[in-house]
This record gives C-alpha cells, structure tokens and sequence, in this order.
C-alpha cells in the first residue's frame, strides 16, 4: 500500500541540472513506501546560480537531507557547516543531511560503485583499473578504489577545468592512499589503448554517452577494449551508451551505472532514515 502524504511527511530532495531524466526519485520513493516511512523525495531543477539559495530552503523548509548531482557537487561544499572526512577527501559532496538546521556534507558514489562492483561479482582487490574522468564522481570512485585495495589507477582525462583536479587526485592516490596512479591525457590514444589493455577493469565516469551526447564516445574503435575485462559505465540512461554496445561488442563484461545508483542511494537512505534500503526488492523494481 502506498504512503500518504500527511502533516507530518519529511522532505528529501534531489538538485541537480538536468535532472528530469532521474531514476532517483522512482527508487527513493518505492524504497520509503516498501518499508512504511513518511518521506516524499523530490528532484528540483538547481544549477550553481541558484544553489545558495536552494540549500538556504533546506534550512528554512528543515529538509531531511537531500542527494547532490552535476554540477553542484563541488559546488555545494562551500555552503554547508560541516564534511565528512570522506567528503573532504574526495572534495565532493553528492548527500546532504540535516540535523536541526546543520547541513553535514557526505560522499557515497564511490561506496555505491563499489558494492556495485561487489554484487556484479567482481573484487577489486590487487586489480589495476583505467579511468577516464576527473570530475566529483570520478574522483569519488578513484578515492574508493584505493580504499578498497585497488592495485594501480590509470587516470584519462582531457585539459579542460578538472585537469588541475585530475593532477591533485593523482597525487593524492600515490601520497596518502598508498596506490600506484598515472595520469594520461586523453587525447593519448596509444597511452589509452595500452592501459587499457593492461587493466582487469575500465571505466567512463563521465557524462559523455548521456543526453545530447547518447551517441557519441572517446573510444575511436571495439578494437580499444580487452576481451574478458570488465567494462562500466557510470550511466544509466541510457542503460546501454555506445561505450558499452562497443565493449560487448568487443567480448568485454560489462555494468551500467544503475548498480551504484542503487547502492549510492542505498547508502544515502541509511544516513536519512537510519534503516537499510530493501536491496533485492529494489533490483526487482528497477529491473537490473
């Protein structure tokens, strides 16, 4: 039975821009109705010209907390009170919770591709790994990985306003995280076919393959993927990008971005309501 809003229903909310295509919204609210518990959640429409004042409302509205997305999630660390070590360390925050008008910034998209690599069946302890992508989500899962035992990151990126990111999370992997990190330009194709071959595990944690961009890829061939790897995709819609129809095409496994949407949001529903999200009710839901 679904729930009712009443005089009493909690608010958690979604900014990002755009944010219409979101899957969020349809899990959230499946997971809070499945278990009984009276919170709505809502995506706005929030870019960084009207981010203070959406994270003013949530303040003066007593939001529960809510999930950040591009572009505001290095954005929106600057008008919180407080970061969770994580957080900091990834410099990027993608889960707001309020506590009584304290706004705590939390980072849960590297546990959520994690334990998505986890439920796929794949450990990623002692593995090297290509990324490409310097952004807050990229960084997240490059920081995570480390955490978690990854062996070497080969990092892709190109010279646009994350390359200075890209440099200070390399050092930052080879320095505190103790894991052996390379960063390459992206327009290196030689550097990218041979790391790539050189990896048990690739990954696109960027936009490029979603929305205006859905047929498009930095991958000139099939021929750039390893047969057998593990190939993903931080995209989920479209469920298949062309970087993934390439890399099937090339024998390669591979996992879209709906398992660490799931268990990203799995994780920003414990820090919200203190319960576990019902997980395998929840791949039933979304078909994954």
């Amino acid at each position: 039975m679904k729930n009712q809003i009443t005089g009493h229903t909690e608010l958690l909310t979604l900014m990002a821009y755009p944010i219409r295509h979101s899957s969020s919204p349809a899990m959230q609210n499946e997971a809070l109705s499945y278990l009984g518990l009276d919170y709505a959640y809502l995506c706005f429409d929030v870019d960084q010209n009207n981010l203070p004042q959406a994270i003013d409302a949530m303040r003066t509205l007593n939001v529960r907390g809510g999930n950040i997305s591009m572009p505001n999630k290095i954005a929106v660390m600057q008008y919180l009170d407080r970061l969770t070590p994580e957080a900091e360390l990834c410099g990027a925050v993608n889960t707001i919770v309020n506590d009584d008008g304290v706004l705590t910034g939390h980072i849960t998209d590297g546990i959520g591709y994690i334990r998505g690599l986890a439920d796929h069946g794949f450990d990623i302890r002692g593995k090297k790994m290509t990324i490409v992508g310097a952004g807050g989500a990229a960084k997240a899962i490059q920081v995570q990985a480390a955490l978690s035992g990854v062996r070497e990151i080969s990092i892709f990126n190109i010279h646009d306003q994350h390359w200075t990111r890209a440099q200070e999370t390399t050092a930052l992997l080879n320095g505190q995280l103790n894991c052996r990190a390379t960063l390459y330009d992206l327009e290196n194709l030689d550097a990218l076919k041979r790391e790539i071959y050189d990896s048990d595990l690739f990954a696109n944690a960027t936009g490029v393959g979603m929305a205006s961009q859905k047929e498009w890829t930095y991958i000139p061939d099939p021929g750039y993927f390893k047969p057998g790897m593990l190939v993903t995709d931080v995209i989920y819609s479209p469920p298949k990008t062309l970087f993934l129809r390439m890399a099937e095409e090339a024998g390669c496994d591979t996992m879209n971005g709906f398992p660490m949407m799931l268990f990203q949001g799995a994780e920003a529903f414990r820090l919200w309501t203190g319960q576990d999200m019902p997980i395998e009710h929840m791949k039933e839901f979304l078909k994954i």
